[in-house]
């Protein structure tokens, strides 16, 4: 293995969070060059990228995630189709100064990478989301080390054959030394230090070496899962219990792994109508409303775009649990509470033949209960009830 030995180096013996059936590509293009008897000629590295783009004149900054991800690409990403860890930091900072991005889309298309600067980055994103919103959308994968950065987001949509998923860890170990015995080739070591040689691709792989690279590859998992549960809110056997599984549409979103269905246009299209919803003040429960000569507090304009997009949110996440995501825009831009937004959900649905709902009635919304006195789906339900007792 005399060619190439710092790409080598980035594909054995080192642990990857790359799906397996990209990584056996990678393996069919690299084994011919590790051939090679001399280096390409060094290239400059590529200028930092520039901001991400604006897609439209809404404000939505779309970043793009795509190819093999890597720490560093050290000028290879045009030959090879790696994109960097840093690269991606820097145009998200990019979006997070520019104060006409006022949301940020994830449009993630890998299999995923190198394990070295995926946490990090997964922790950058979400601390980010802190301060403007960030959406990911799998379009049309999100494996591995791409799924730890898109579960970093506020949420996650899939297309209909998009997948998400591969939350494991591998590290392989290329053992040629029969090779190198039929070509009449011997390598002696010779070394300071009983471990130095382990991983070895002039030998067998020893059991403590194998051990190690183990211990690694274990701890990196756990890491993995724990970032994933964290981000995506549930428990770290829910995550465990994929077993580096591919997801693909709806059965991502059953597993706990995605938000939604959608394509990039339409993630753009709901963020856009959320943030234009917070950018003008919902009436607020009991504000306190400051005057001239008034001795209250004021209200704080923070603290009204906090509850704003507080309340936009609430009422987005009802009408996807009512069935009547068309609902959202009619209802944001109306300017109503959660609260009342529930009630008219809950009087449609009365209004409707089938009146199950996911809406339960004695579930308080974000900001107050509904008595059941004045839920008017239980009003159907009685009212039917009646109707069918006078009809015996």
């Amino acid at each position: 293995m005399t060619g190439l030995p710092h790409l080598a180096a980035r594909v054995f013996n080192t642990p990857l969070l790359i799906q397996r059936a990209k990584l056996d590509v990678i393996l069919s293009v690299l084994e011919p060059k590790f051939e090679l008897q001399t280096l390409p000629p060094p290239q400059m590295a590529p200028p930092a990228p520039t901001a991400p783009r604006l897609a439209d004149e809404r404000g939505i900054a779309v970043l793009p995630i795509h190819g093999t991800l890597v720490q560093r690409t050290g000028g290879l990403d045009a030959l090879s189709g790696l994109t960097s860890y840093q690269s991606i930091a820097r145009r998200l900072d990019a979006a997070l100064a520019d104060d006409s991005v006022r949301g940020i889309v994830l449009d993630v298309d890998s299999p995923g990478g190198e394990a070295a600067g995926v946490f990090d980055l997964a922790d950058h994103i979400r601390a980010a989301r802190t301060r403007k919103p960030i959406w990911a959308v799998a379009n049309e994968a999100a494996f591995s080390a791409a799924y730890a950065l898109a579960s970093a987001a506020d949420r996650v949509f899939v297309t209909r054959t998009a997948g998400v998923g591969s939350i494991g860890v591998i590290a392989l170990h290329v053992d040629q030394s029969r090779r190198d015995a039929n070509a009449g080739l011997s390598y002696t070591p010779i070394q300071a230090g009983a471990r130095k040689n382990d991983g070895s691709p002039y030998q067998p792989l020893t059991p403590q070496a194998r051990a190690s690279i183990q211990t690694e590859v274990d701890r990196l998992y756990e890491l993995f899962v724990l970032t994933v549960a964290e981000q995506r809110g549930v428990s770290a056997d829910v995550v465990r219990h994929t077993e580096a599984a591919l997801y693909f549409g709806q059965d991502a979103i059953d597993a706990g792994l995605a938000d939604r269905i959608g394509t990039l246009n339409d993630a753009m299209q709901q963020l856009h109508t959320e943030l234009d919803a917070t950018a003008r003040p919902l009436f607020l429960e009991n504000p306190i409303m400051s005057t001239p000569d008034s001795t209250a507090p004021a209200v704080e304009p923070d603290v009204v775009r906090a509850q704003a997009r507080s309340d936009a949110l609430a009422i987005a996440e009802l009408c996807e649990l009512a069935g009547q995501p068309k609902m959202t825009a009619t209802l944001l831009a109306e300017g109503i509470t959660p609260a009342v937004a529930r009630q008219r959900l809950l009087a449609a649905k009365a209004d409707s033949a089938e009146i199950t709902s996911h809406l339960s009635p004695t579930t308080p919304t974000p900001s107050t209960a509904l008595s059941l006195d004045d839920n008017p789906l239980i009003h159907a339900v009685k009212a039917r009830a009646a109707l069918a007792r006078k009809e015996r």
